[in-house]
């Protein structure tokens, strides 16, 4: 019987798929407990055909891929909900690999804790090409988003949430609280987000306590691609047009606002305390990262790809 579904969403990116699919084969849970299920977001690329001839290597593994021919994130996320039947769900992204304990941690936690209905996992940033010596803790955040917060099971702390790449779920938690919402996440290459953080504030909201599942490892692959300037601006831009959004729609938009005038008095003192250290690149990138948020945050509408 299946007990838990994993869904892999993906958007013209066959290759860093097919890297992803290499670590989800090395499951160590029996396969005929879990199956992944791979939502091909109208892909231009060849997906199709080399998911046919990697699932082909693999016949006695329960992979299957469906299609969604409606842009977004948060429309596949919602098709391979749709798709699959198993009571648990987990998710994670086409750029990532996890460990093979990780169906079987997620499982055994949820076996564990009948009373337990979402959790994530740790998430390691890993850098093909070495980690740029701008980076620092807060300007990771956006771009990798790290986590790991010891090594036994416990409550995700206060402020954060399980990561989109890393999150498992019973799946009464969608009847009861919905889906992800498709007016939120990525389009197209374009960066806007914030369906996972709304998923888990209607969660909380609601009363659930997310847990954290340190055995659940991913590591979070970052190409060359995501570490230029260019990009940054614009990831950061669109976390702010994400929280504007989403603040908009709770009625809360004057509380962000008020928030993110904290940020930046927080992130003042950080970056004169990096120029102090003699890390005035980091303490750079650090501004950025602020004027990039507040940009998306106080001016609207954003969207770039």
């Amino acid at each position: 019987m299946i007990r838990i579904s994993l869904i892999i969403a993906t958007h013209n990116r066959a290759q860093p798929l097919i890297a992803a699919l290499e670590s989800v084969v090395r499951q160590d849970l029996p396969p005929g407990e879990w199956e992944c299920v791979v939502v091909n977001n109208n892909s231009a690329d060849d997906t199709e055909a080399r998911f046919a001839a990697f699932a082909a290597q693999h016949p006695g593994l329960n992979l299957r891929m469906v299609f969604e021919p409606n842009p977004g994130l948060s429309h596949a996320r919602n098709r391979g909900l749709r798709e699959t039947a198993a009571p648990l769900i987990a998710v994670i992204d086409d750029d990532e690999r996890i460990n093979p304990g990780f169906l079987r941690a997620y499982a055994s936690f949820f076996d564990a804790h009948s009373d337990a209905v979402a959790a994530g996992g740790r998430i390691i940033a890993e850098y093909p090409e070495g980690c740029p010596d701008w980076m620092s803790r807060y300007t990771e955040q956006p771009i990798a988003n790290p986590m790991d917060f010891g090594p036994k099971v416990r409550p995700f702390p206060a402020g954060r949430i399980p990561g989109g790449g890393n999150m498992a779920f019973r799946r009464t938690v969608v009847a009861k609280y919905g889906d992800f919402d498709p007016a939120l996440g990525r389009v197209n290459g374009r960066l806007t987000g914030g369906e996972e953080s709304d998923f888990f504030e209607r969660l909380t909201r609601g009363g659930e306590t997310l847990w954290y599942v340190p055995d659940a490892v991913m590591w979070h692959i970052i190409p060359p691609q995501k570490l230029t300037l260019d990009y940054f601006r614009r990831l950061c831009r669109n976390v702010g047009a994400s929280q504007r959004l989403r603040a908009q729609r709770d009625h809360r938009l004057p509380k962000a606002f008020a928030a993110e005038c904290v940020k930046w008095a927080a992130t003042l003192l950080l970056a004169f305390g990096y120029l102090f250290r003699l890390s005035p690149r980091k303490a750079l990138w650090l501004l950025r990262l602020r004027c990039g948020i507040s940009r998306g945050l106080f001016g609207g509408g954003c969207g770039e790809a």
